[in-house]
């Protein structure tokens, strides 16, 4: 029997693999949802068919109250029927759910109210029709500024980098967002033109990006591989390709792909 409840698990679960450190703690209340809901389902489907098919006296299709009642109901009876059959069920149900939305609002909190850690690798993403860029700070850990009159994504500026700033000089661009596994990054989201949705299935992690404002959102990849990045919200007719990958390696690997990058960037 445990065998074939894994069998149908694995079989019907549709998210793709967890990568991250929160990802557990997130599947595990998805699938909490998902069992109370389905069995409140199946309990009101049941009851649906008890009331179809129950026998009743043809004269007489309602229940009749106790003996010496006058008509059907009496008063105390009717209220009764009133708390088993409406008021428990509804109180039943209230504190259900509010236990539901308690677990949630925790488990949001956790990850959206809190702050990233200090130690926390600094990433800016930008989503502009229709691609992903991912900016690092270089060995200054510090950000260059940008100008909106500067974006050239055909001449290789496609954030607008201000050649005059030297903390943006040691600046690197990728299309493609490479962290390392088992440290917490903290990215900061924008948009450069409407609203794009920063979608990481793998990850557990979506957030818009929002023209005139930069979002954060923090999170630990902890299993190496690469996992999709997509847009989550229609931007316009080139949506469907807005696509890119997070690749997650190990720190030395990392380390590695970063001297690189820097060393390109400041051959050019």
């Amino acid at each position: 029997m445990p065998v074939l409840g894994a069998f149908i698990i694995k079989t019907i679960w549709w998210m793709p693999p967890d990568g991250s450190l929160h990802g557990p703690a997130a599947d595990g209340l998805l699938w909490f949802n998902l069992v109370v809901l389905g069995l409140l389902l199946l309990l009101a489907q049941a009851l649906l068919i008890f009331v179809f098919l129950r026998r009743t006296h043809p004269n007489n299709l309602s229940e009749r109250g106790p003996k010496g009642s006058k008509g059907l109901f009496s008063s105390t009876h009717a209220k009764k029927l009133l708390w088993r059959y409406e008021l428990l069920p509804l109180i039943a149900l209230t504190l259900l759910y509010t236990g539901l939305a308690i677990a949630a609002q925790r488990l949001w909190a956790a990850n959206r109210f809190q702050g990233a850690s200090p130690q926390a690798l600094q990433v800016e993403v930008t989503g502009v029709q229709f691609q992903w860029y991912f900016r690092y700070p270089g060995p200054d850990a510090v950000f260059g500024s940008t100008r909106a009159e500067l974006v050239n994504a055909p001449a290789g500026n496609p954030l607008g980098l201000d050649p005059a700033d030297a903390r943006g000089q040691d600046d690197i661009v990728s299309s493609v967002l490479v962290l390392p596994a088992g440290r917490e990054v903290d990215l900061g989201i924008r948009s450069l033109d409407v609203i794009h949705g920063f979608f990481v299935p793998g990850m557990r992690v979506k957030q818009n990006a929002v023209p005139g404002m930069e979002m954060h959102i923090h999170f630990t990849p902890t299993i190496p591989g690469d996992y999709p990045i997509l847009c989550s919200q229609i931007c316009g007719s080139g949506h469907a390709r807005m696509q890119t990958h997070l690749r997650v390696v190990p720190e030395a690997e990392y380390k590695t792909w970063l001297s690189q990058h820097g060393r390109k960037r400041a051959a050019e």
